[in-house]
């Protein structure tokens, strides 16, 4: 792993506009997913776990059309006749642009300017435009049809608990839960939220515990920390919102594999969708266990008289909103490491990710493979102070878990035109 400042923010700014305007001119899949995580995150204002089911409704939508038109897939939710002569560059920014616009009617202006950009820009007949934006319409319609009353922002509530071992809201902004009606909606992918539940937090009479809470207690504090500059590096490289980060990897791993429009379509919605169904089965487990932040925890004693209190202890980075146990951004990059590896047939592959949370400008981590991809990214939530290494364990096994069930049963190459 390489990490480097690369420039001043104003500089910065531009390069990232510039390197995103070239690739999203290449691929219509890549440019709307910018749309996308421009409407769902900066827009919108979504959080990491949840903005993963909105782009999970815009990648199948999409997925849908193009490959209704392809017919190189397995279909997920729409299943109607396909259309060979129709463009699938229009049908994916129909799709997209309709289940956008269906979920955020108050962007719908700009979703229909960045629209009519992109058919402008497309090539091909009139009628064969047509053509893929009545069909991108109908998969998105297939789509909204089918994840109608689907537990989407549904009134759930969670009453936090006391004591030792239970979640309680954290500084500085003691905030109410954040979105537990995402543990209970319906997956995209397995029928019970709870299918890949794990077997709980470490006991707080056990040798694991005391080990656990120490690592963090020593790595994870704003002050006194024992970590180099590196890993506080590596700790606030990864706070930037998960999604967003995440759609400009996509977009850079579609760009740099050269995929063709099909393929770029089927690799998103198998990346959007484990990302979806990673969250929820990760914030089903978070509020089955409501078990408490290291912020809790440290100040309390860990619930254990073998270990040392310390009352002003906080952590390197702001506690998200949520109890700690399983480790959301563990579950979703064991879901996202797992599906880049299965997609292109192997684990050992250049990735590069960008953040955006330094005030001195992007930062960018390369690695060689998969496995340190998601490494780095467990090491970091403890180094952030927000997690515990037992919690960041399970939450990648949550994810792998979710990711082969999606790539055993869902988004299957066709064996033959007969399929």
């Amino acid at each position: 792993m390489k990490r480097f400042p690369i420039c001043t923010a104003l500089v910065c700014l531009w390069t990232v506009f510039s390197f995103a305007t070239l690739a999203q001119a290449q691929n219509v899949i890549t440019t709307w997913n910018a749309i996308a995580s421009n409407t769902i995150i900066k827009v919108g204002g979504n959080g990491p776990s949840p903005a993963g089911v909105y782009f999970a409704y815009a990648a199948i939508a999409t997925y849908d059309a193009v490959n209704a038109i392809s017919r190189t897939a397995q279909p997920f939710y729409y299943r109607g006749p396909g259309w060979p002569g129709a463009s699938q560059e229009a049908a994916a920014a129909a799709a997209s642009h309709k289940v956008l616009a269906h979920y955020f009617p108050s962007q719908q202006a700009a979703l229909d300017q960045n629209y009519q950009a992109t058919l402008t820009a497309i090539s091909g007949s009139p009628a064969a435009k047509t053509a893929g934006m009545a069909l991108g319409e109908a998969a998105a319609d297939a789509l909204i049809a089918a994840r109608d009353h689907d537990g989407l922002k549904a009134n759930v509530t969670y009453n936090p608990g006391s004591g030792p071992g239970k979640w309680q809201p954290t500084p500085p902004a003691f905030a109410a839960p954040a979105t537990p009606w995402l543990g209970q909606m319906t997956p995209f992918t397995f029928n019970d939220p709870a299918a890949f539940l794990p077997a709980g937090p470490t006991p707080l009479d056990s040798v694991d515990w005391e080990r656990d809470y120490n690592i963090t207690r020593l790595f994870g504090a704003a002050n006194g920390s024992v970590r180099t500059p590196r890993q506080t590096e590596i700790g606030i490289f990864w706070t930037e919102n998960t999604a967003q980060q995440y759609a400009r990897l996509f977009n850079n791993l579609v760009t740099q594999r050269g995929l063709s429009v099909p393929e770029s379509a089927r690799f998103m919605a198998m990346l959007w969708t484990g990302f979806a169904d990673s969250a929820i089965g990760c914030y089903n487990a978070k509020y089955h266990f409501g078990f408490w932040r290291p912020v809790t925890a440290i100040p309390a004693g860990g619930g254990n008289p073998n270990l040392t209190s310390d009352a002003t202890w906080l952590p390197l980075a702001a506690t998200p909103n949520h109890p700690e146990y399983p480790a959301a951004h563990a579950c979703l990059t064991g879901a996202v490491t797992t599906l880049i590896a299965t997609y292109f047939h192997t684990s050992n592959l250049p990735i590069s990710v960008d953040s955006l949370s330094f005030k001195d400008g992007v930062h960018t981590h390369t690695f060689t493979n998969t496995d340190d991809f998601l490494s780095e990214v467990q090491w970091a939530r403890i180094y952030a102070g927000f997690h515990h290494y037992h919690s960041v364990v399970d939450g990648a096994e949550l994810g792998k878990k979710v990711a082969d069930n999606l790539a055993d049963n869902f988004f299957r190459p066709r064996r033959s035109g007969r399929d």
